[in-house]
């Protein structure tokens, strides 16, 4: 019981290993990965080096992968582009067998300790918090593989007759075997979430002498398969584009799996030869068992990638032909289009999620605005109430996206972020609240113009509405680019000049009414919803600075 507990808390130790370091590296270079990630992906050599280079960093093809997902999700890259990184993670993530099969080749622990110590160090200086974190990660990670090594020796498996007679009552030599073998590594990768704990798990199965290296090769493939379940998941509630690119990950791994499978043993002897171990020896090393293993998982996916790189446009008509985009999707639903459930869980990624959302809020505003100039010139009554409606609906719609997009920003900030990122959040929680800000000024003028039913404006008034419209029309569209494009592209002193002549025009026109009053152009009831109508586009005015102030971190 006691060696049994040992080697499932070591697994944990060892997945939590995993995540500290993957979240402290995304963490130290999140900023610049999401910069290699949408430059560096230009054609599908490109791609994959892309994908290769950010998994070594992030040390996580699923990190690499769902935020792969993720920016497919936010059309920040096409799915041919993705699925060549995808590709170039799969290649990234061996970096962590090879890790594994040093861990088992000597005795790690020793050198964890002043790995543990620096690591405090560097966290209590706060200054270099995450180069800390990332020390605390790896030294897990380190240790437990070394308590993996040390549980397997005590669990002494090749000389447990229960254990011998269970796995030599499969023949190393059957297809069957290594069909079934693949199977439970995809079974127990899907359960456990984490391919690298189950690849060590088959490192001490194959270092102890409990299965033989085929049985571990073929655990090995079923793990990559297993490990394509997370982007998938995390794609679920998705849009098509990016669900297309979690099942081009199953598809690769997929069909490498197959071709591998044609020559499995011819390829296991190749590999083994690489590492200069002869599979059908009797003994075995324990290091020469664990290289192995590291040497073939590198193998496939290098071999896999060289053979799939020319047929990525035959994988993406695959994909698109499995999954179809929904019919009659409506895209003024109110739906969240590229966050939905919350299920993109990498934090320094997921403020692009929430960003492109806020250019599809900030979109809707803009649409709604366009209803509310086209209810000014409505005098059918039922059209009016049918286009009021609509307008109403928005305003709805505005309520849910600030909330929506506010919880799912609220989630982002109860993980460890860099202060960037804090900041970022901030700033972006300032821009969803002056968006509804805006509906409600939209829906506010759409009431006043149920108030005016049945008067009639003088030519002078409506031609004042009109140049306030097309003020606030240019200050929209200035500030759909800038949440969109980046305030890098913009200056933040054209926004504000649109703001001074809203505010100038409001001046003039209510300059105007007094006189018109006084000189009783029309009555005083005209006069105060044309005063009302005014104030609220200049209100509107504010609430649009406001957005771009806050996109410019003012």
């Amino acid at each position: 019981m006691l060696i049994a507990l040992k080697l499932l808390g070591s697994i944990a130790l060892l997945i939590y290993g995993m995540k500290v370091m993957s979240e402290a590296l995304q963490k130290m270079a999140g900023p610049q990965l999401r910069h290699l990630l949408g430059a560096m992906t230009s054609n599908r050599f490109s791609g994959v080096a892309t994908g290769a280079l950010v998994t070594v960093a992030v040390q996580s093809s699923a990190a690499t992968t769902v935020m792969t997902v993720s920016f497919v999700n936010a059309a920040l890259l096409t799915l041919t582009q993705a699925i060549s990184v995808i590709m170039g993670a799969n290649i990234g993530t061996t970096l962590s067998a090879w890790i594994m099969s040093a861990g088992f080749s000597f005795n790690v622990t020793n050198i964890v300790w002043p790995a543990f110590l620096l690591g405090i160090i560097l966290i209590q200086m706060g200054k270099h918090r995450y180069a800390g974190d990332f020390l605390f990660g790896i030294s897990f990670l380190l240790f437990a593989l070394g308590m993996l090594k040390q549980t397997g020796v005590e669990m002494d498996l090749a000389n447990n007759p229960a254990v011998v007679n269970f796995f030599s009552s499969f023949d190393s030599g059957s297809y069957l075997t290594i069909l079934l073998f693949l199977l439970i590594g995809t079974v127990l990768t899907c359960i456990a979430q984490s391919s690298a704990a189950l690849m060590a798990i088959t490192m001490v199965l194959c270092t102890t002498g409990a299965i033989t290296i085929y049985q571990g090769i073929a655990l090995v493939m079923g793990e990559n398969i297993g490990t394509t379940l997370t982007a998938n998941i995390a794609a679920l509630s998705a849009n098509t584009q990016a669900r297309r690119a979690a099942l081009a990950h199953l598809v690769f791994n997929v069909f490498g799996v197959i071709w591998i499978l044609i020559i499995f043993f011819p390829f296991v002897r190749f590999v083994c030869g690489l590492v200069g171990m002869d599979p059908a020896a009797e003994s075995q090393s324990p290091t020469q068992l664990s290289f192995a293993l590291a040497m073939f998982h590198t193998a496939f996916n290098v071999t896999n990638t060289l053979i799939l790189i020319w047929f990525i446009p035959q994988i993406e008509k695959l994909v698109c032909f499995l999954i179809r985009p929904k019919e009659g999707e409506e895209e003024e639903s109110g739906r969240l289009k590229y966050i939905r459930g919350g299920l993109m869980k990498t934090p320094e990624i997921s403020v692009l999620q929430a960003q492109k959302e806020i250019v599809l809020f900030g979109e809707r505003m803009q649409r709604m605005f366009g209803m509310v100039k086209e209810l000014y010139g409505v005098r059918d009554e039922e059209a009016f109430k049918s286009l009021f409606d609509r307008i109403a609906k928005y305003e709805d719609i505005s309520d849910n996206m600030e909330n929506e997009i506010g919880k799912y920003l609220g989630q982002v900030s109860d993980a460890h972020l860099s202060d960037d990122t804090k900041e970022t959040i901030r700033e972006m929680l300032r821009q969803i609240g002056e968006l509804e800000s805006i509906g409600d000024g939209c829906y506010n003028i759409a009431r006043i113009f149920r108030r005016r039913s049945g008067m009639v404006f003088t030519e002078e008034q409506n031609k004042g509405m009109d140049d306030m419209f097309v003020l606030i029309d240019k200050a929209m569209e200035k500030m759909i680019d800038v949440l969109g494009e980046g305030k890098e592209s913009f200056s933040l002193q054209l926004s504000e000049q649109l703001e001074q002549e809203i505010n100038d025009c409001r001046s003039r026109l209510r300059e105007q009414n007094a006189k018109a009053l006084d000189n009783r152009v029309y009555g005083y009831q005209e006069s105060t919803v044309f005063v009302d109508l005014v104030n609220e586009c200049e209100k509107l005015g504010d609430y649009i600075i406001n957005v771009v102030e806050a996109r410019f971190g003012v």
